[in-house]
């Protein structure tokens, strides 16, 4: 269960930002709306203009899913310095790898080849976050800073709708005149609201407990390679020790419970596998993917800890699941990632492929060995008491399990439908 890092309720006059709360907006009346809350440039222009346009109270949310302290610094001081009559900090982290990111890996979930599903997988446990604040504060309506050309705005919005379709939802960047950074400083000075002074990156970023994608300046054009400084979470293979590091993962029924033999939770787990595969330079991917709304756009992504995840849980599987159920896994796999890409974490279908994730991997317990050494994972042990691997089967000297002489009349039937089609040919 999410726990309650800070909530606030800073006073403040009426005069200071512009648009009373009692009276109706530019737009409407509503009476409380909870918003998506970073504490950057948009999210505090966001707030204002919530109020003047709604006449509502503005509650800013917050959800520490592993972005770290320092993007989390401050953020009293400017909701109340915008206007917001609350804030409120929830840490998700641990709730985020359970509930999140462990059924993802157990599916086998990737988008398009490459994508591990970072951010697609963090929104919907922000969104449920945010109905529930929603309802402790008695909010009307929910509100988020997302582009009308992004992914981001469907999965927050699908979620809001699975959970509570009679919140009203407000999405400025689809309603407002804003165009860009500099209408919104205009914006903020205007409605007295100090502009965060923070050194704007030439990136576009959305970091978590999971991966740090990279978006826009050079990486708009495919053509161009990524910058070296650049990466945040990984050294670059090159610079990377000059000494391969083992590591052992533990698993039970398709989840990671253990690093080198100790047990951790979730999100500790995750943290210590990104430190791990961050040395080694793990877990680097650049794509062009093919977004919801329908336009292609280049990303570059860093999942140390992940990448170690996907690998161990895959080798492992090459023990405990047969050739049938595992094509049926892998083909559905992708309907799985398609689906939490799309924002639909909560749609019946995705729940009812998880129940069939879950009891196929009820024998996937066992241990993986991976070696990590400059940017690539090579597997060196497996095991499994569940293992269907039998060496007195495949071992090529001869056993009483598998008589090689059986083979040939099999190869007769399966060759059967070539054999008669040859004929039918001559």
């Amino acid at each position: 269960m999410a726990t309650v890092i800070r909530a606030v309720l800073p006073s403040y006059s009426e005069t200071e930002v512009s648009g009373s709360t009692k009276e109706r907006g530019l737009r409407g009346k509503l009476n409380k709306v909870v918003l998506a809350y970073s504490g950057g440039l948009d999210t505090s222009v966001i707030v204002p203009w919530l109020r003047e346009n709604y006449g509502c109270d503005v509650v800013c949310f917050t959800a520490d899913v592993g972005q770290g302290l320092k993007e989390l610094e401050g953020l009293e001081k400017k909701a109340k310095a915008s206007g917001a009559s609350q804030l409120v900090v929830k840490d998700l982290k641990e709730e985020f790898v359970k509930d999140y990111i462990f059924p993802c890996l157990r599916a086998g979930a990737i988008y398009e080849r490459k994508y591990l599903l970072g951010t697609s997988m963090a929104r919907p446990v922000i969104a449920k976050a945010m109905v529930d604040v929603a309802k402790e504060v008695g909010a009307d309506a929910v509100a988020h800073g997302c582009t009308g050309k992004g992914n981001d705005q469907v999965r927050f919005e699908l979620t809001f709708f699975a959970l509570n379709p009679k919140l009203n939802v407000v999405a400025p960047w689809r309603e407002w005149d804003i165009t860009g950074r500099e209408d919104a400083i205009e914006y903020a000075k205007k409605h007295n609201v100090p502009v965060p002074v923070t050194k704007k990156s030439i990136y576009s970023r959305d970091g978590n407990l999971w991966h740090l994608s990279h978006e826009g300046d050079i990486l708009e054009d495919p053509e161009n390679e990524p910058k070296k400084d650049m990466f945040m979470l990984t050294v670059d293979p090159e610079d990377a020790p000059n000494e391969p590091e083992y590591v052992d993962i533990g698993i039970i029924s398709g989840i990671p419970v253990s690093v080198n033999g100790k047990n951790l939770s979730p999100a500790s787990l995750l943290d210590h596998l990104n430190q791990i595969g961050g040395r080694h330079g793990i877990g680097r991917v650049d794509m062009v993917e093919n977004r919801l709304v329908g336009m292609k756009s280049r990303g570059v992504y860093e999942t140390p800890g992940g990448t170690i995840l996907f690998a161990a849980a895959r080798e492992l599987e090459s023990l405990t699941l047969d050739r049938e159920t595992m094509q049926v896994k892998d083909s559905l796999a992708l309907k799985y990632a398609e689906l939490v890409y799309a924002g639909r974490w909560f749609d019946p279908l995705r729940e009812s492929m998880d129940s069939f994730m879950e009891e196929i991997s009820k024998t996937t317990t066992g241990s993986v060995t991976l070696k990590l050494y400059k940017g690539s994972i090579t597997v060196t042990s497996r095991k499994s008491p569940y293992s269907l691997y039998r060496q007195d089967i495949s071992s090529f000297e001869s056993g009483d399990v598998y008589d090689q002489a059986d083979a040939a009349g099999f190869i007769r039937l399966y060759g059967l439908p070539i054999r008669v089609r040859a004929m039918l040919d001559s």
